[in-house]
C-alpha cells in the first residue's frame, strides 16, 4: 500500500492538523457570518482563516517573490507538513500535485490588476509553487469538487508505479467573490450554517482551507495508515445535480473497494461528501445503502469548515486518518434528525469507534464521484 506519512490542516478552526482535530471533536462549529463587501454585498455565512493569524505565519516564508493568499497558505501548509519528515522537497524522487477548483480566481478582480501576471492560470500557480520548494515535478489537477480525492488518488497510482518515492499532495480553494456570487447564483447556500443528512438542511455552507498529506512508499515510524483502494466515476447526469439514483457513486465505490481487495462489509467508518444539499445528501444515502452499508457509521465535516472545495477531499482524510489513529468517529455538526430516505447511521456525537477500513466518499459538479479506501495496517490505536 502507499502510506500517509504527513499531514497538515489550515482552515477556520486551526493551523495545523492537531488544532483542527481538537476543535472538530468538541463539536463546536468553524462557519460564521461573513459581511465583507469584497465578497458579497449582504451577509452571509461561511468558515474563513484568520487572517492576521495568517499574516504572523507569512512572515516565516523567505523568499523575494510576493505571493497571493492562496499561495501563502500553500507554502504554510506544505513547509509544515514537510517538518514532520526527514524528505528533500527538491529531490527529484519527490512531486507535488496541487488540487484546487478555482485557484488565484480572485486575481481577476480589478484591485489585484498586473499585480501578479498570469496566476489566474492554474499552471502558474503550479510553477510558483514549484519554484518556492525548488521542485519542477508540480502537477495542477482541477476536477470540481472532488479534486483533493482524485489528487491523492492520482499520487498514489504515481508512487505505486515507481515514478515517484513520495507524493506531497496539497489541496486549496478560498473564499472569493467568484466563488460565493456563483454559488449565491445556484440558490444553494443556506443562510444558517450548514446541516448535513438533517431533515432541516436548506443547502451548503462555503468555507476556506488548505490541507497537506504526504504519501510515501515507505511507511512512517509513528503510523502505518495507508491507502489501498480508490477511483472516480462519472454518472453524466446533469452540470450541477447528481443522479438521483447513486450512480456514479455507487460505482466509484465499487471500483474502490474491488482495487482494494475487499468487501464493503470490513468498512468501519465512512467520510462522507455530506454538502446538505437536498439531492447530494440522498444520492450519498443511496449509494451506502446498495452496498449494503447502513449500519456503518457515516459523518460529514461540512458543518465545521464549510465546503472548501479543491481543499475538501484532502482537509476531510486526513481528519479520517486521524480517527482512524484515535479510534474516534467525529461528530456531524447541525445534524439533529435523519431526513434521507434510506436510514444510515449518521453521527452526532463524538464516538470511540476501532477503525481499520474506513471509506472516504467525494461528489461534485459535472457528475463527478470519487472514492478512496484507507487502512490501519497495525490496526493499533494511538
Amino acid at each position: 500500500m502507499v502510506h500517509c506519512i504527513a499531514d497538515n490542516i489550515i482552515s477556520c478552526l486551526g493551523f495545523n492538523s492537531r488544532e483542527n482535530f481538537d476543535a472538530l471533536k468538541t463539536g463546536k462549529s468553524g462557519i460564521s457570518m461573513i459581511n465583507e463587501q469584497d465578497l458579497y454585498h449582504q451577509e452571509f455565512p461561511a468558515a474563513q482563516i484568520d487572517s492576521d493569524r495568517l499574516q504572523q505565519h507569512t512572515a516565516t516564508i523567505k523568499a523575494n517573490e510576493q505571493y497571493t493568499r492562496l499561495e501563502q497558505l500553500m507554502i504554510l501548509s506544505i513547509t509544515e507538513a514537510l517538518e514532520q519528515t526527514d524528505i528533500d522537497i527538491s529531490d527529484k524522487q519527490t512531486a507535488i500535485i496541487l488540487s484546487t477548483t478555482k485557484g488565484n480566481i480572485d486575481l481577476l478582480e480589478n484591485k489585484y490588476q498586473g499585480q501578479f501576471k498570469d496566476r489566474e492560470q492554474l499552471w502558474k500557480m503550479g510553477e510558483v509553487i514549484g519554484t518556492y520548494f525548488n521542485n519542477p515535478n508540480v502537477s495542477v489537477l482541477s476536477n470540481a469538487c472532488i479534486s483533493g480525492v482524485v489528487a491523492i488518488q492520482t499520487a498514489r497510482a504515481m508512487i505505486e508505479s515507481g515514478q515517484y518515492k513520495h507524493m506531497v499532495v496539497c489541496g486549496g480553494d478560498i473564499l472569493t467573490k467568484f466563488v460565493v456570487s456563483g454559488f449565491m447564483s445556484f440558490l444553494s447556500l443556506s443562510p444558517n450554517a450548514c446541516k448535513p443528512f438533517d431533515s432541516k438542511r436548506d443547502g451548503l455552507s462555503l468555507g476556506e482551507a488548505v490541507g497537506t498529506i504526504i504519501l510515501s512508499s515507505e511507511p512512517s515510524t509513528s503510523q502505518d495508515i495507508g491507502i489501498i483502494g480508490g477511483a472516480s466515476a462519472n454518472d453524466a447526469n446533469h452540470i450541477s445535480g447528481p443522479s438521483r439514483t447513486g450512480e456514479g457513486s455507487f460505482i466509484a465505490i465499487s471500483k474502490a473497494l474491488k482495487e482494494a481487495r475487499i468487501e464493503s462489509s470490513l468498512i468501519n467508518h465512512i467520510s462522507a461528501h455530506g454538502t446538505a444539499t437536498p439531492y447530494n445528501d440522498e444520492m450519498e444515502s443511496i449509494a451506502i445503502e446498495r452496498h449494503h452499508m447502513e449500519k456503518v457509521p457515516v459523518n460529514s465535516l461540512k458543518g465545521f469548515w464549510g465546503h472548501t472545495l479543491g481543499a475538501a477531499g484532502v482537509i476531510e482524510t486526513i481528519a479520517l486518518i486521524w480517527e482512524m489513529k484515535y479510534g474516534l468517529v467525529l461528530p456531524t455538526a447541525g445534524f439533529n434528525e435523519l431526513g434521507v430516505s434510506k436510514a444510515i447511521q449518521v453521527s452526532n456525537a463524538l464516538e470511540e469507534h476501532a477503525i481499520q477500513y474506513g471509506l472516504k466518499m467525494a461528489s461534485g459538479f459535472g457528475g463527478c464521484n470519487a472514492a478512496l479506501v484507507l487502512v490501519n495496517k497495525d490496526n493499533q490505536i494511538l
